[in-house]
């Protein structure tokens, strides 16, 4: 019998080219969805192959409450405006703890968006950032 451990919480790590740009309390968008052909063999009336094609890598979404590292994206934002350059980078899933659960390489990164926090003093939820990167692919590591 082998021990499972569930994260109950977890956070997510994000280097872009090298730059630790923090932890974020939310991922979406991990994903890829594979075009398929349909292709009738003549005589064959018993199946339609399926052939894939291309693949389409969702665009991923972090979001976190304000913290020191939101200063982190706004400089490579700030870097980007001067000259564009997609970048390889990683995200990490952390258990509270900060163990590494899971690995994701992801090539050729470009900013999609970038959503500030929204300071409203009669409020009492946290100020939230969010950034959306669109990629070239994804690879477990």
């Amino acid at each position: 019998m082998t021990d499972r451990v569930f994260a109950t919480s977890v956070y997510f790590r994000l280097a872009i080219g090298g730059d630790d740009l923090g932890a974020f309390h939310t991922c979406t968008g991990l994903g890829a969805q594979v075009e398929v052909e349909q292709f009738t063999e003549g005589g064959n009336n018993g199946f339609t192959w399926q052939l894939p094609s291309r693949i389409t890598w969702t665009n991923i979404t972090l979001s976190r409450p304000v913290t020191a590292d939101t200063t982190k994206v706004s400089r490579w934002l700030e870097q980007l405006v001067r000259r564009v350059e997609r970048k390889n980078g990683e995200i990490v899933a952390l258990e509270p703890n900060l163990t590494p659960i899971a690995r994701w390489q992801v090539l050729g990164i470009v900013p999609v968006s970038w959503q500030g926090p929204s300071f409203d003093p009669s409020s009492s939820q946290a100020a939230v950032e969010t950034l959306e990167i669109a990629h070239e692919g994804l690879r477990a590591s």
